[in-house]
């Protein structure tokens, strides 16, 4: 499984193929829909993806997660 900094599974993700997108990591926070607050606070603190980060799950990944693929926050809990 390829996981994005947020916990998507980017090989599952339906963006890869509709929107050719390599994924967050491959373009440095920044997909076709525009710049990820996520990425961009994982990188801040140097971590690799949100699951290491002591406010996990954030408000914000919470938010998210509830939006669209809700599967993130377990996938991040079991990297």
């Amino acid at each position: 499984m390829k996981l994005s900094v947020c916990g998507i599974d980017c090989d599952a993700c339906r963006f890869a193929s509709e929107r050719n997108c390599p994924g967050c990591r491959a373009q440095e926070g920044k997909p076709f829909w525009g710049s990820c607050a996520l990425y961009a606070c994982a990188a801040e603190k140097g971590l690799p993806h949100c699951g290491k980060c002591g406010e996990f799950p954030c408000s914000t990944l919470r938010e998210w997660a509830s939006a669209e693929n809700p599967e993130r926050i377990d996938n991040l809990r079991k990297s």
